[in-house]
């Protein structure tokens, strides 16, 4: 059945994108719910959709704007949490609703909420065009090669910036790279999952691993096949049911937790 898919050049190029995501939203969500700032994925969601709605009212490549705004975002946001401005609850929240605002204030006085703007919100796997694959690969490629060669320094402002700082590790530069990594991967898979279910991709492969794997390697890299697994099987999913690409690939995390979640109460048992 997936080589049948795979013969659509639509679903080719949604299959490519949507692993390098979901293997980067993984993995980057493992630090983010150990340092309980996992949302920072779902308001930054809303802040590429404000930005997304700018950009088709401006007949903008939306990638192109949406990418740059979101990331200032997310530096903005550290920033404002670091330096005690704002918890970092309450800053996400304010930037979330405020955005949100936005776009759905830009759509309305300009072109209304067209199918266009609907697919970004709710996703849509014929909203890839192949220069949004090439690009979406490239960023995805430099995400996880930057995880892959800073994982010890991740490990480290994961669990205790406090040690890090007295080792020498670069904590400021560090939490900027996971909320700039971060800020790309929610952009690069919104054409796809939708800005309402975005998150999910970064919160439910992290949690899941941990009903089972205690060690931060561990659940790393169970993030990362189970991310990489259940967004196929929501695919297949979605073809076989006809259900948007989005809202199936969040139903396989979804059961993938409630069975983890199970054999994990009964192992400990």
């Amino acid at each position: 059945m997936i080589l049948e898919m795979l013969s659509y050049p639509f679903i080719a190029r949604a299959f490519i994108v949507g692993i390098l995501v979901s293997l980067c939203a993984a993995l980057l969500g493992v630090s983010l719910v150990l340092k309980q700032y996992s949302m920072i994925g779902d308001g930054l969601s809303h802040v590429s959709y404000g930005a997304l709605s700018i950009a088709l009212a401006c007949n903008i490549a939306p990638l192109k704007l949406s990418i740059p705004i979101v990331i200032v975002t997310a530096f903005l946001l550290l920033r404002m949490t670091e330096r005690g401005v704002m918890k970092s609850d309450a800053a996400i929240a304010a930037v979330s609703a405020s955005a949100l605002a936005i776009g759905v204030s830009v759509t309305s006085l300009t072109t209304g909420m067209t199918t266009d703007v609907n697919s970004y919100m709710f996703g849509s796997i014929l909203a890839m065009t192949r220069e949004d694959v090439v690009l979406s690969v490239i960023l995805s490629v430099v995400v996880l090669a930057l995880f892959g060669f800073c994982y010890h320094y991740i490990f480290a402002v994961t669990f205790d910036e406090g040690f890090g700082r007295a080792i020498g590790v670069k904590v400021s530069f560090y939490n900027t790279m996971l909320a700039i990594s971060t800020a790309v991967t929610i952009v690069l898979g919104m054409q796809m999952i939708g800005a309402m279910l975005i998150s999910s991709l970064i919160i439910f492969p992290a949690l899941t691993s941990m009903r089972l794997f205690h060690s931060f390697r561990g659940v790393v890299i169970t993030s990362g096949v189970l991310s990489v697994v259940c967004f196929v099987a929501g695919m297949v999913l979605s073809y076989q049911s006809s259900m948007p690409a989005g809202a199936s690939v969040v139903l396989a995390n979804l059961g993938a937790f409630l069975v983890f979640f199970v054999v994990g109460k009964i192992r400990n048992c």
